[in-house]
Parts: C-alpha cells; structure tokens; sequence
C-alpha cells in the first residue's frame, strides 16, 4: 500500500479524573473520517501513548480498530520495537505502522537504515517512517530516504523535517516509486504538497478536517490559486495549535467545543494556557 491523503494522528482524550476518554475517542475517530480523513494514527506521538499504561494502550487500539473496520478506513498504529510491531499480527485491521527514527542514539544513516531492515523483518504491516529529527537528534539526507524506501515493507515517511530545504526539494524532485511521502509539520504543509508530496499526518486536523482534505485535493488537482488561499489560513491555524506543547491546544480546542470531557494531558506535559485557547478557537473558527 502507498498511503496517499489526509491522516489524524488521534489524540488519547482523558476525562476529568484523568481516565482514558474511550467514547470520546470513538466519536472523534468517526467525527474526522466523517469530514473527509482518508484514516487514523493510533497511539502516534500526539495520543502521548508513553503516558498510557499497556492496558490503555490496548483500549485504545480496540476502540479506534473497531471504527476503521466499521468504516472500512485506513489505520496506522504507532510501533517502535519488533515487540510492538510482532503484537500487530493480532490486528487484522491495521494497514501500517508509524515507526519512528530512533531518537537520542544518533545511530548515523547507516544504522538507521539497519535498524529499518531489521524492524521490517519481524513486521507484519507495512512501515511508514517518522521522520523527526529536531525530536530525535538524527538527520537523513535525501540519499538515506530513498535507501529507505528501497527496503521491502517500507511504504513512506512521516516527513517532519522542521522546514523545508534543499534535500526536501531533491526528494519530492524525484520521489521513489511506490514511496509515500506524507507531511508531518502542520505549518508547511501546503508547499510541501505542493512539491508532491502525497498527503500528510496532521494533528491539527482534529480541527477543520474538511478543509485539510480539501487542501489536499486542491494541490492534487493543480488549483494552485486556491490551494495557496487555504493553505495560508490553514498555516495561521496550526501555528496557533502548536503555541505550546502537543497536543495541549489541540485538547483545549476540542474540550471548548464540547467534544472531548476535559482538556487533560499527562505529565511532563502541562494544559494549554487560556491565551493559546483563545487564539486557536479563533482561528478554528475561521477556516471551518
């Protein structure tokens, strides 16, 4: 499979005890399939799933499979160790794992490669690499991406390289076959589907869905001048939901609009400021 479209990365609503949300999970895995998602990420780094015990883990797996299989879409599954991908042959329901460049270690390109080679072997699904590097210390050149996308069940990047550069540009020039590349950074997301990209990963798609589908299929079917009048508004719209720490103005967001219990997340992460609330509602408010 080439994942091709808009994704969420499902946030892990919490109640007002702190409890996962698993209703309130439910509704917004339909609510974003509703307004246009092609699929789901459960458990990506936005669900803040090293807060959640394995037994959480596991719940939320459940609730989101059951609503891909319902709805016959599209779910990835975020899984880092060969342990984790393994349990995925349980999960007939998941066409992808999220799979993120190991951080801290800076293993060189090499490694990283090798690491994937290995991880492929003893995964089940296909993998999309998360590519992140001003979160994991490790830097891939355009030449290393398409090392990666050499390797049997690799199916495209999670890209996230914090802008856009010249082995940004050198990449989509000329992107390997059957390769997706999907951006990860809110903010850019218009240009770099606009270089070619196939779709994107994007937390602040819990807000105004819809209009980042359309964005999408604007670039798509060459409406530039539309795309670029979006893409503007859009832009304004994940700055402000990235004002502080993922996904703290996401869950403010959705907590005001009556659509998750409460606003929690768990430490080290902290709750949205009302400043930040206020600026991103306006800004949902105005791309809907």
């Amino acid at each position: 499979m080439t994942p091709t479209g808009l994704y969420v990365p499902l946030i892990t609503p919490f109640d007002a005890e702190g409890a996962v949300a698993l209703t309130a999970l439910e509704a917004l895995a339909h609510d974003v399939l509703d307004a246009g998602a092609t699929g789901v990420v459960a458990l990506g780094t936005t669900a803040e799933p090293a807060s959640l015990t394995d037994g959480e883990r596991r719940a939320v797996v459940d609730v989101v499979a059951g609503v891909c299989r319902a709805r016959s879409a599209e779910l990835l599954v975020g899984a880092n160790t060969a342990e984790a991908l393994t349990a995925l042959r349980r999960r007939p329901e998941v066409t992808a794992a999220l799979t993120l460049v190991p951080p801290f270690v800076r293993p060189g390109e090499a490694g990283v490669v090798a690491h994937f080679a290995a991880l492929t072997a003893a995964s089940p699904v296909p993998l999309v690499v998360y590519h992140v590097p001003y979160r994991t210390g490790q830097h891939l050149s355009a030449a290393a991406i398409r090392r990666l996308a050499g390797l049997p069940g690799v199916a495209g990047m999670k890209y996230a390289a914090g802008g856009i550069d010249a082995e940004t540009v050198e990449l989509l020039a000329d992107p390997p076959a059957g390769f997706a590349v999907l951006g990860g950074d809110d903010v850019v997301i218009s240009p770099l589907l606009a270089l070619g990209a196939h779709g994107g990963i994007l937390a602040s798609a819990h807000l105004g869905t819809a209009r980042f589908a359309d964005l999408i299929t604007l670039w798509r079917s060459g409406d530039a001048a539309g795309a670029r009048a979006l893409g503007h508004r859009l832009a304004a719209l994940s700055a402000a939901l990235f004002a502080e720490p993922n996904p703290a103005v996401v869950k403010a967001v959705l907590h005001a609009r009556g659509r998750v219990p409460a606003p929690c997340v768990r430490l080290p992460l902290l709750p949205a400021g009302p400043e930040a609330l206020r600026r991103a509602l306006r800004l949902a408010d105005a791309v809907v």
